[in-house]
């Protein structure tokens, strides 16, 4: 049996391993260390070029995993041994033994903080360090923050569909693209705006709220001749006798029946055994799923029997769930069934439960289901956030800017695909009211823009310079609950016009007048 480990220790397992990368990796680290260049202090950059789903934005995630793995991050000896097995034979065991002693203590990250409104050309991350140990961290890296990106901003727009009202709830595990897609896809939809997860081990190690009540396997297991073997509910305040819940629900039947002008014989005794069987489980927690059988002739009544009889005794059902149908329309009808039966029995806590809504739901449904006058309260998403059914990768990159100190730049015929040279800074410049104005960078070793002095700046593909005056600037790894904290305001500062999810207007991201001076040059004289 293995031994028991810590979250903690879970956690860090979560992160990639130094072999999670691509071939060639390996294969240019061994040209770099055989060149005798293994040691050139270099830097890259990891942005994207264009923002997800046809947006005006995204959101910067995954840094903590990226951290987690910088810090971890040795060849172990069957790590060694495995690439010696790929590489040529005849390569020098003296660059094996020197990849035993690789780690990144000598490699620094800059970054946007976790949960920034990103855009594209702007790095989410700076890497820079030994050439051939940042080389070695390019695909992991990538893969750490490109999905952990885009899960983030799906999320984000669900959240702004949505609106702040309505509880969302990620419940794609079983639908995600692995375990290691599942725990990512859960981490980071919370991030972007969710409420919560269906998944436990992103409670257990990460710290998202958990939240799930029962199945239909559940209901559809029970028949309706079991008999609890302790059908016995003590009063809510500790004090009187117990009583026999299923009894008591029965005769609560009776009076829901009645008033709904149906047969008593009409709801399934089956559903009616597994809610009392939950209800006996959670009575402080009890949440009925109706749709197994028949929402109105049978689960309905049903969990309104359960729901009185526990009322009965100073408990409070939760709500419901519905999971087939149209489910704006049933939610509607739910709801003025609970104010009549609210009225009727003198149980006023009863016509604003909570009904929550699940079943393949995507942004034009979720539209739907959060219009005025909706009486949906939470809503579970699974496959449309967790597989970002309408941009499946984010396209992030890893490039090159400098070896030495000396700049470098991609040069190719197709422009969108050139690489901006050299170590750079990158500032956000802000309006007055706190609102993103635009995305400057600049070469490391240029004077910082100063808080209300103009600035000549060149937006990416205009042909010429703006002239803005700053009102002021933007400035151990926050947690998560910080990080979807600092998210959600960052989406509450863009400007309408940038956070329209169709046809939005493109935030400005521009260069420096020295910058955009290095590439003209670069590309003037060619490949550097």
């Amino acid at each position: 049996m293995a031994a028991e480990q810590d979250p903690e220790a879970l956690e860090a397992l979560a992160a990639a391993r130094p072999l999670l990368t691509d071939l060639y990796q390996a294969t240019m680290a061994l040209g770099y260390w055989r060149a005798g260049r293994a040691r050139e202090q270099a830097e890259f950059e990891l942005f994207f070029r264009g923002c997800p789903f046809g947006g005006a934005f995204a959101l910067a995630a995954g840094l903590r995993d990226c951290v987690r793995f910088l810090r971890a991050f040795r060849l172990r000896d069957a790590d060694v041994q495995f690439l010696a097995s790929v590489l040529p034979p005849d390569t020098d065991p003296a660059f094996f033994e020197y990849l035993r002693a690789v780690d990144c203590s000598d490699v620094t990250v800059r970054a946007l903080p976790e949960g920034s409104l990103a855009f594209p050309g702007v790095p989410l991350l700076q890497v820079g360090g030994p050439l051939l140990v940042v080389q070695l961290l390019e695909t992991p890296l990538l893969c750490l923050v490109s999905y952990a990106s885009l899960i983030a901003t799906n999320a984000a727009r669900l959240r702004l569909i949505a609106g702040p009202k309505k509880r969302l709830l990620e419940m794609g595990l079983r639908r995600a693209q692995g375990p290691d897609g599942g725990l990512t896809a859960s981490t980071y939809s919370y991030l972007g705006g969710f409420d919560g997860s269906s998944n436990v081990l992103a409670g257990q190690l990460r710290g998202v709220p958990v939240a799930g009540t029962l199945a239909h396997s559940f209901i559809t297991s029970f028949l309706g001749t079991e008999v609890p073997p302790d059908p016995m509910l003590a009063p809510a305040a500790g004090q009187g006798p117990r009583v026999d819940l299923a009894a008591r629900v029965e005769a609560w039947l009776d009076r829901v029946c009645a008033h709904l002008g149906r047969g008593v014989q009409e709801p399934h005794r089956g559903e009616r055994a597994a809610f009392v069987a939950y209800a006996l489980a959670f009575p402080r927690a009890f949440q009925g799923l109706l749709d197994t059988y028949s929402v109105q002739r049978s689960g309905l009544p049903n969990f309104l029997a359960v729901a009185l009889a526990l009322g009965e005794l100073g408990y409070r059902a939760v709500g419901v769930r519905l999971d087939s149908g149209d489910l704006l329309q049933q939610a509607q009808e739910i709801r003025r069934v609970f104010r009549t039966i609210s009225g009727q029995f003198q149980m006023p806590w009863l016509e604003s439960i909570s009904i929550a809504v699940s079943n393949n739901i995507g942004e034009e449904e979720l539209a739907r289901l959060a219009q005025e006058g909706s009486e949906v309260n939470v809503i579970g998403i699974g496959t449309s956030v967790v597989t970002c059914p309408r941009q499946p990768s984010l396209g992030c990159v890893y490039k090159l800017v400098s070896v030495g100190g000396q700049p470098r730049m991609k040069l190719t015929e197709d422009p969108e695909k050139q690489t901006l040279p050299g170590s750079k800074a990158a500032f956000r410049l802000l309006r007055a009211d706190g609102s993103p104005l635009l995305d400057v960078l600049q070469l490391a070793e240029e004077q910082p823009p100063q808080a209300g002095r103009e600035l000549r700046v060149w937006p990416r593909g205009a042909q010429e310079a703006w002239t803005v005056k700053p009102a002021r600037l933007c400035e151990p790894l926050p947690s998560l609950a910080e990080s979807r904290a600092f998210a959600q305001l960052s989406l509450s500062h863009l400007s309408p016009d940038h956070k329209r999810l169709e046809q939005p207007a493109p935030y400005p991201v521009a260069l420096s007048d020295k910058l955009r001076a290095l590439v003209a040059s670069l590309l003037a004289g060619g490949s550097s």
